[in-house]
C-alpha cells in the first residue's frame, strides 16, 4: 500500500485539504452515511427515544461508551500505522474493529461504508493500491488524512462531527423533530467532543472496546423491523 501525496506544503493547500476531508465526513456525500441510523430507528420504534432530550441522552451514551473507547482510539492507531506503513498493525486494528461490532447490521454497515469509501478514494487517486482486507471507513479516512496532510486531532474532530450530524439528522426524521431542536441537539452533543477526544488518547490497547448493550439490542431488533427507513 502506498500513499500518493503531491500537495504543496503551503497554507492554501492545507485549507483546501481540510475542506476535502470535511466533504468525506458529509452524511450525504460521498458514501451514503445518511442511509444508516445505527440503531436509532428501532430505539424510536420501541419508544426508548421519544424527544430531543432522549436522543441527546442516547447519543451521549454512544459517545462515552463507544466513540471515546473504540472508534477514536482505533482511528488514532490506524492513523499512526498508515504513517508508518505498518501493514500488520493496520490488519490487526481493522480486524479488532469488526470484532467489536456486535450485530450483523453493524458489521454490514462497516463493510459497506468501507467499500464505498475505498472506491471513492481510488477514483480520487488516493492510495490506489490499498488492500481491501476488512475494509472500513476508519482506515479510509486515515489514508485520506495522510494524503491531504490532515493532523490526527483534526481527523478525530471531523469524524466525531460527521457521526453526530448523521445520527441527529436521522433522529430529526424519525422522532420527528424540528430543525431548531436538531441544532440544539448538535450543540449539546458537540460540547462533549473535546473531552472525548482527550480521553481517547488515554485508552490502552487492551481497553479498546465498546460497552453499549442497548445499542446492540436495538441494532439486532432493527434487522427484522417491519417498516424501515434506514439500513441500520
Amino acid at each position: 500500500m502506498s500513499i500518493e501525496d503531491n500537495s504543496p506544503n503551503d497554507e492554501h493547500s492545507a485549507n483546501v485539504a481540510l475542506y476535502r476531508l470535511f466533504q468525506l465526513f458529509s452524511p450525504s456525500l460521498p458514501i451514503g452515511g445518511f442511509t444508516y441510523s445505527q440503531g436509532l430507528e428501532w430505539a424510536v420504534e420501541a419508544n426508548w427515544v421519544k424527544n430531543k432530550n432522549d436522543m441527546v441522552n442516547w447519543l451521549s451514551v454512544v459517545l462515552s461508551h463507544s466513540m471515546t473507547t473504540l472508534e477514536l482510539p482505533v482511528l488514532r492507531r490506524l492513523y499512526r500505522a498508515v504513517a508508518q506503513q505498518d501493514h500488520d498493525a493496520i490488519a490487526y486494528w481493522n480486524a479488532h474493529l469488526f470484532a467489536c461490532r456486535e450485530s450483523y447490521e453493524f458489521r454490514a454497515e462497516e463493510r459497506q461504508r468501507g467499500e464505498a469509501l475505498f472506491r471513492l478514494l481510488r477514483n480520487l487517486g488516493v492510495a490506489k493500491d490499498a488492500a481491501l482486507d476488512n475494509p472500513n471507513q476508519l482506515h479510509g479516512f486515515c489514508l485520506a488524512a495522510h494524503h491531504w496532510r490532515i493532523a490526527e486531532e483534526t481527523l478525530l474532530q471531523g469524524y466525531l462531527w460527521g457521526w453526530a450530524e448523521n445520527t441527529v439528522m436521522a433522529g430529526v426524521k424519525l422522532i420527528p423533530l424540528g430543525q431548531t431542536a436538531g441544532q440544539e441537539a448538535l450543540i449539546e452533543l458537540s460540547s462533549a467532543f473535546p473531552d472525548a477526544i482527550e480521553r481517547s488518547n488515554t485508552i490502552e490497547d487492551h481497553d479498546i472496546s465498546a460497552c453499549t448493550p442497548t445499542l446492540a439490542i436495538a441494532s439486532s431488533k432493527h434487522e427484522t423491523q417491519y417498516t424501515r427507513l434506514f439500513r441500520s
